[in-house]
């Protein structure tokens, strides 16, 4: 971008102005930002729902692991469309466990009222656990609709009969 300065301006001396600071910068890689952005959301689950016998990196091949530990304005080689099965098959499990261990929280702190879901995580509001697992379900390539009938299914299961017919 042309940036226009004023004459008065041209003959300043001292540091470097924020804004030609900012041009300098090199420009990050975005996917390998959202490849970031995947890992923090997982290991957040993990913590808030105390998910026991998790293992973030395994839900990522070669390839991905790699990419964490690089800079992000490097283009680095991101996993492509074929996945490992067994990797995939992990990747399913942990969202699985996701949905299980939200709707059981959910549950577990339901007292005799009639609460919304958003009562139950009274720090995270409108953070919804089960629709943010369909969410990385894109990201980890799982079908999204699988999460969803889980999170149907756990809902019945635990009695929430109202919010799984929803």
């Amino acid at each position: 971008p042309v940036l226009d300065t004023e004459d008065a301006w041209v003959s300043v001396e001292g540091p470097v102005s924020i804004v030609e600071l900012a041009l300098e910068q090199k420009r990050i890689h975005y996917p390998l930002v959202e490849h970031q952005f995947v890992l923090c959301t997982v290991l957040y689950a993990i913590m808030r729902l105390s998910l026991k016998g998790v293992k973030p990196l395994s839900l990522f091949d070669s390839k991905g692991k790699n990419a964490f530990f690089k800079d992000l304005t490097s283009i680095q080689l991101l996993p492509s469309g074929d996945m490992d099965p067994n990797v995939l098959s992990i990747r399913q499990q942990f969202l699985l466990k996701v949905v299980s261990a939200a709707v059981q929280t959910l549950c577990s702190s339901q007292k005799d009222r009639e609460v919304s879901e958003e009562d139950y995580f009274p720090f995270e509001k409108g953070k919804n656990w089960p629709t943010l697992a369909a969410d990385l379900a894109q990201y980890l390539q799982i079908s999204e609709d699988l999460v969803r009938r889980h999170y149907v299914c756990e809902l019945y299961s635990y009695g929430m009969d109202h919010l799984g017919e929803e």
